[in-house]
């Protein structure tokens, strides 16, 4: 078993001289490392460890579900997120050092702005300031390659599944963002479950300037259909969000792309706008749930119900004239739940439902434990699949966002 060993322990520090760098091959490796395919990093990540005078680097991209942590080379063995100092790592988004049978393994979270990514196994026969300085950087850059290269490459998709995808959901997983985006004043972030066969559920969120945007979405049935219903109504979103449009722009849009393209489906959905400078939030409920304020470990019943208005993408004399949107002002560490009915409507062996006050006293219990809003909805997640014994009757969508202007 590996034992675990503090970064500042002085017994494993070298106090030798910086090893040298050849700076002429770090830039060989690092201008290679533009045109590699996504199968040789696991090589070009030894020669950039070797370059930065460590012994090797390893790469693990955790999985779908976030429950393991799977090497992108073949030969080796998953590693569990939950009980490892790999997962530990990847879970605190924290370097975590280890002892091995020849030296130190320093596990590095592999991050691309606020979306965890998997580890990076750094090898070294001793540990000081300089390695570990080296370790970060090698850490960054092969989160950057690896973001950059996943867009194109079936290969790294195939490596984070354990499962085979259905076909609906291979059909929404293309239009959806990363688990968590943000800044230094705000951050999103999501799941989805079941991940190989979600149907009518998704999610989306968007940072431009200084403005979050986010969306939850829940389409009738659960079919390709479905799936393609969510997958036009993200589509006509982002299209007018991009062109400039205001929330109800945005939600007007959706509306006629499914009236025009697929008349007699809708769906459910929550849009939301985020003024990260200032903490004015607006919102938009379309005959969804409606969203949950969490502020000072507690919910604020009702703070963000509205009037009731219809699903989206209803035609004829059924179709809104207009949209009502909806503004309130955020306080510092506020945070704002917006969820799918699968969430509360889980059910156990007995049939007692999950419920909504178990969902929110979750994640208020883990937030006021220091877990990290990605953090606390995997968790959240695994619970949910954990009580209904990983059998959803519906798709599970949870989106967590925060303001929190105090980080700078």
């Amino acid at each position: 078993m590996e034992g675990v060993i503090r970064v500042s322990d002085p017994s494993h520090a070298s106090s030798g001289p910086d090893t040298a760098v050849d700076e002429n091959l770090l830039e060989e490796l690092i201008s290679e490392a533009q045109t590699a395919l996504p199968f040789e990093l696991p090589d070009l990540a030894n020669r950039c460890a070797s370059a930065l005078g460590l012994d090797t680097a390893l790469i693990y991209l955790v999985d779908l579900q976030q429950q393991l942590l799977i090497p992108l080379d073949e030969a080796l063995d998953s590693l569990p997120v939950d009980r490892s100092s790999a997962g530990w790592a990847y879970r605190t988004v924290s370097p975590q050092v280890a002892a091995a049978d020849d030296g130190l393994i320093i596990w590095m979270p592999l991050v691309d702005g606020s979306e965890r990514l998997g580890v990076l196994a750094v090898r070294t026969a001793s540990l000081d300031e300089m390695r570990m300085r080296r370790s970060r950087m090698l850490a960054h850059l092969f989160a950057m390659l690896i973001t950059s290269k996943r867009a194109y490459s079936d290969w790294l998709a195939a490596r984070s599944r354990t499962a085979p995808m259905q076909l609906p959901a291979e059909m929404l997983r293309a239009f959806l963002p990363p688990h968590t985006v943000g800044s230094r004043r705000c951050v999103s972030t999501a799941v989805l479950e079941p991940a190989y066969d979600i149907a009518g559920d998704a999610y989306d969120h968007s940072v431009v300037k200084n403005v979050l945007h986010t969306m939850i979405l829940d389409s009738m049935g659960h079919d390709l259909i479905a799936g393609l219903t969510t997958s036009v109504a993200m589509a006509a979103a982002r299209n007018a969000r991009r062109g400039g449009g205001g929330l109800a722009d945005v939600v007007g849009s959706v509306d006629r792309a499914l009236a025009e393209w697929l008349p007699d489906h809708f769906c459910t959905g929550v849009l939301c706008r985020l003024d990260a400078e200032t903490g004015m939030l607006h919102w938009v409920n379309c005959g969804h749930p409606p969203p949950l304020l969490i502020r000072a470990e507690r919910v604020l019943a009702g703070a963000l119900d509205s009037p009731p208005q219809p699903p989206i993408g209803l035609a004829g004399p059924l179709a809104p004239a207009a949209r009502q949107v909806h503004e309130t002002r955020l306080e510092p560490g506020d945070c704002v739940l917006l969820y799918t009915d699968g969430v509360v409507e889980a059910r156990d062996a007995d049939g007692a439902e999950f419920g909504l006050d178990r969902f929110t006293d979750f994640i208020i219990r883990s937030h006021a434990a220091g877990q990290r809003p990605a953090e606390v909805l995997r968790l959240l997640i695994h619970a949910i699949l954990d009580y209904q014994r990983n059998q959803l009757r519906d798709d599970v969508t949870i989106l967590l966002f925060e303001w929190r202007p105090q980080h700078r």
